[in-house]
């Protein structure tokens, strides 16, 4: 297919960030840390590929940000002390070390945690019990637990908690930039949800109040790491417990939750959709990506879902995006961006590699 791919490999400044081309690893939980949550040598080389790869942006996993309710699975890796930090000082140099930009995203899994040294319970803005059951990929087992309602002490502490791992993976760690986990169902989206914040308070009703855990989260964590570090925020409608869900409000509600974020000055807003290219609401209506680029026009939009048909990427940078995250596609293919620019074709994903665990495998090392 002749297609002109040039936009692809052109250069983005983030924040005063220079960014090679436009294409991303999307963060994809993988569970393959120590039982106390410091990367390992496997993790270094797994990461490391992406960029040799030819990726302009590798973005990691999850990470856990404290010692209490914020551990979504186990051999997640943390960012809670020194030793966890430090431990991925390897990881962040193979990154670097071909150019890439190398962004930690920060989680709090809430009421889907399902595995937690710290903890045997979870908390979450109300007590409603999760839909579906846990993951069997990454430990899981049985249906969620019910979900503690957390206090006003809880939820100052998990704010404190995400600017504090922030400022680790910055000073310690040194990565380039920090990814709030504010989509795919977990403690944050689940104050945005409103089946699952059904409190009376200012953290919930209508979606400003339940937008502002959000808006609270990004402004700790750009006032510990400060202006000069780029500072964005992953969202998204579909939950890896409900991959339907909607925004109740549609195009209303993304004005509001985009437009606040970017008056808060976010530097970017990563959207993942099943299908990024698809109306987000109504047949025909604009996609995501394309809500994300109206309502927030200053920052750089990253966008995530079947992108990883070329065709799909080149057009997502017409409709909102600046850049595209590429997820199983980038596991098959860790050199996606110079197969792309080769005119080479992709391998298919094997879904086997994440199963009967998400670990990563040693197979996949092997380029």
């Amino acid at each position: 297919m002749d297609i002109d791919t040039s936009a692809l490999f052109a250069p983005i400044v983030i924040n005063g960030h220079s960014v090679k081309n436009r294409l991303a690893v999307a963060p994809m939980t993988r569970v393959s840390a120590t039982e106390d949550g410091r990367p390992t040598e496997t993790m270094t080389r797994y990461y490391e590929r992406f960029a040799r790869g030819g990726f302009g942006t590798v973005t990691t996993e999850g990470i856990y940000t404290d010692q209490a309710f914020s551990q979504g699975y186990l051999h997640q890796p943390g960012m809670t002390n020194e030793a966890q930090a430090n431990a991925w000082k390897p990881v962040v140099s193979g990154i670097k070390a071909h150019g890439a930009l190398a962004i930690a995203q920060m989680m709090h899994a809430g009421a889907l945690s399902q595995g937690n040294r710290f903890r045997d319970t979870t908390v979450a803005p109300s007590a409603v019990q999760p839909k579906g059951e846990q993951m069997i990929i990454y430990h899981g087992k049985d249906r969620y637990r019910v979900p503690a309602a957390m206090t006003e002490a809880e939820i100052a502490d998990a704010i404190v908690g995400f600017a504090e791992a922030a400022g680790r993976a910055i000073e310690r760690a040194g990565f380039d930039a920090i990814e709030i986990h504010g989509a795919n169902g977990y403690l944050l989206d689940q104050f945005l949800t409103d089946y699952t914040n059904i409190r009376a308070d200012r953290w919930g009703g209508v979606t400003q109040n339940r937008v502002r855990l959000i808006l609270e989260t990004f402004k700790a964590v750009r006032a510990r790491v400060g202006a000069t570090v780029p500072v964005g925020v992953r969202l998204s409608q579909g939950k890896v417990n409900d991959y339907s869900h909607k925004w109740a409000d549609a195009e209303r509600d993304a004005e509001i939750i985009f437009g606040s974020l970017a008056d808060a000055g976010v530097d970017f807003i990563h959207v993942t959709e099943f299908e990024a290219w698809q109306p987000a609401f109504m047949p025909g209506g604009p996609s995501l990506m394309r809500l994300a680029k109206r309502y927030a026009p200053k920052a750089v939009i990253l966008a995530n879902g079947g992108l990883h048909a070329i065709e799909h990427a080149v057009a997502a940078l017409d409709d909102g995006a600046d850049i595209v995250t590429i997820g199983r596609s980038a596991l098959a293919n860790p050199d996606l961006p110079k197969r792309w620019s080769d005119r080479r074709a992709l391998n298919d994903f094997d879904p086997t590699i994440l199963g009967p665990i998400a670990d990563i495998k040693e197979t996949e090392l092997v380029m």
